[in-house]
């Protein structure tokens, strides 16, 4: 790395496992994955998911969790990729390899001291601009990216309204019901039931099969149909959400998105192009009958430019730059 500007040859990536929290199953944390870059032209991605080593009894322990086997190998990458929050930076004063942490939500206040405490070298990446928190140095924000082959905008909208997340108070289920009852539309919920309790009190007495659907959590081959299909996707989160997949997912199905405005959902929604922010069940009844009216094709549009992987990827090959220029410029090395 004796170049001021040298050229990238590989990342190393740390990420979580699949994960099963919204309305089907996504291993989304890092699609970057373990990169190959070119000198010229565009950088290739091999997918090797991680390094992990595994016991001989097949099971992973302590000294074989997956960072653990990334800065193992630091010297073979020019930047380490972190993704699995804030216990790989526990490394990183150990490795002279730059190591870009992407930042996903705060689950709490109380991990935000461990942040701050390799803010020199972190070189955060927040995932939206609603949660960069005032304690910590960011290298930038980046939006997720989807792939768009993955979504086909359905022209017509369809004649229900759809809630797509974990079922929990933070995701406004019950909010959801009481819209839709509201608006006299069918509703069908899709996701994994996180608070029971929640569930049998404020969801499952309104589940009918004809007013109120629940299907729990839906694959894969579903999702786009089931997204694409509806009158509107109803996000009516009582949380500070950092971004939202969901949200996304259905615009680039052509389906308007109704949300409350909190955390993130300003910087994902246009109002009355793509969606609807709102701030009650009255405003969010109305925003249904407006539904109608939005130009599905439009919607699809204002998120392909903006939130595609290929775009994502474009803003992650800067940051690795960025942060290659800064660890030499700190360090010399």
């Amino acid at each position: 790395m004796a170049d001021a500007t040298p050229s990238l040859r590989t990342v190393g990536t740390i990420r979580f496992p699949p994960h099963r929290r919204s309305g089907c199953p996504r291993n989304r944390r890092n699609p970057l994955r373990h990169g190959r870059f070119c000198d010229k032209g565009p950088p290739s991605w091999d997918r090797t998911d991680w390094v992990l080593r595994r016991s001989h009894r097949g099971r992973q322990g302590l000294g074989e969790s997956p960072h653990f086997g990334v800065f193992e190998r630091a010297d073979e990458f020019d930047v380490i990729h972190n993704s699995f929050d804030f216990l790989p930076l526990t490394y990183s004063g150990l490795v002279d390899t730059p190591v870009v942490t992407t930042i996903h939500g705060f689950s709490s206040e109380r991990i935000v001291p461990v942040y701050a405490k390799y803010n020199d070298r972190g070189y955060y990446v927040a995932i939206s601009d609603a949660d960069r928190h005032q304690s910590l140095d960011y290298i930038a924000t980046i939006h997720h990216g989807i792939d768009m082959r993955a979504f086909t905008e359905q022209s017509k909208p369809g004649d229900y309204l759809l809630f797509f997340g974990r079922i929990h108070p933070d995701k406004g289920t019950a909010e959801a019901i009481a819209v839709a009852e509201s608006a006299n539309v069918p509703l069908i919920i899709a996701g994994i039931v996180q608070d029971q309790d929640y569930f049998d009190a404020q969801v499952k007495p309104h589940i009918d099969g004809e007013r109120v659907t629940f299907l729990g959590p839906v694959g894969p081959d579903v999702c786009g149909g089931l997204l694409g299909g509806a009158l509107a996707l109803l996000h009516l989160i009582n949380f500070d959400e950092p971004f939202g997949f969901s949200v996304v997912e259905a615009m680039a199905c052509g389906t308007p998105v109704i949300a409350h405005r909190r955390g993130s959902m300003p910087e994902l929604i246009r109002e009355g192009e793509n969606g609807f922010l709102v701030h009650s069940i009255t405003e969010a009844v109305v925003a249904v009958g407006s539904a109608r009216d939005v130009e599905r094709a439009a919607v699809r549009a204002s998120v392909v430019a903006r939130f595609d992987v290929s775009r994502m990827v474009d803003e992650y090959v800067a940051v690795y730059h960025r942060a290659v220029d800064l660890h030499l410029a700190r360090t010399g090395r």
